[in-house]
């Protein structure tokens, strides 16, 4: 089983991502997590997305460190420096890995922060542990079925093809470092999004998760992804920011718009000009709101 050294990361990635990195044994292998700020602090939980890692909310956990809370931010099985176990996980199996993480660490009441496939993650793990949940933060991201899908991304779902562009021809990570954003990263942001891809036994998860959108009426995730949006309503009254780049050309404003339609009274902060990774977009002025909100300002 590949599990990938924290220490082996860039010298750069590493100034830019200056955590310790702990793990906790799932049966799945390990699964690697940062644990930063006071212990007796209220819990944040961070969930990534595909293909990033939890290196996704760096400038976010310092800043909400630094604001006295605990962030929790994992990196999925298969995903950033936590073990690739060498077969297929789908949504009910990530759902119950980063719930086991949860009680692992004992988070009795947490705050939630979603993007991409944490969505359906998150909100996932949200619908089973309602009574445990504070503020959610969703960005960019879905947690419902849908029939809309990108035409690049259903080609990295195409039988053999599919697993041939996004795993190993690098097709899905590497591109998502121009086309998730509006503005050009830095060289040593690239390289953060990119470090933990950069073999082809190391991205199996990367196609594993776009073959796992339940797009096809008999698809094997659909009844699971079709129960996080049936119990969605057990959520309403949570206090909930949509931070949303509305330049995404993934999860774009439909799915903010079935948002909106299932939390009416979610506070919005929406950004013309920002992409998928929205808080690369957005910097200091995205991660400000999302502080704020999440530390009740």
């Amino acid at each position: 089983m590949l599990t990938p050294d924290p220490a082996a990361l860039p010298p750069e990635v590493k100034a830019l991502y200056p955590f310790e990195v702990q793990s906790w044994a799932s049966p799945d292998g390990a699964l690697r997590y940062v644990d930063h700020g006071p212990r007796d602090g209220q819990p944040v939980l961070l969930l990534h997305g595909n293909p990033s890692w939890s290196f996704l909310w760096r400038n976010l956990i310092l800043a909400l460190a630094a604001k006295g809370h605990r962030v929790i931010a994992p990196d999925h099985l298969g995903m950033g420096l936590s073990a690739r176990p060498g077969r297929f996980l789908r949504l009910e199996d990530r759902i119950r890995a980063v719930q086991g993480l949860v009680e692992h660490l004992g988070l009795k009441n947490f705050h939630l922060g979603v993007h991409d496939w944490g969505g359906a993650i998150g909100f996932g793990l949200a619908t089973r542990l309602p009574e445990r949940i504070g503020r959610i933060l969703v960005t960019n991201t879905g947690a419902f079925l849908s029939e809309r899908i990108p035409a690049r991304i259903a080609l990295c779902r195409a039988p053999v093809v599919g697993r041939l562009i996004a795993q190993h021809l690098d097709g899905f990570a590497w591109p998502a470092t121009w086309m998730a954003v509006e503005k050009p990263l830095p060289k040593a942001v690239k390289a953060g999004f990119l470090a933990p891809y950069r073999t082809i036994a190391s991205r199996q998860a990367v196609a594993d998760f776009v073959a796992d959108i339940p797009m096809e009426r008999n698809h094997p995730t659909r009844p699971v992804l079709a129960a996080v949006e049936a119990a969605l309503p057990s959520l309403r009254g949570k206090p909930m920011l949509l931070l949303w780049g509305l330049r995404d050309f993934c999860f774009d404003e439909s799915f903010l718009a079935g948002f909106v339609q299932r939390f009416p009274e979610a506070q919005q902060r929406l950004f013309p000009d920002a992409g998928h990774y929205v808080l690369e977009d957005t910097g200091a002025v995205g991660v400000q709101a999302a502080v704020d909100f999440l530390t009740g300002v």
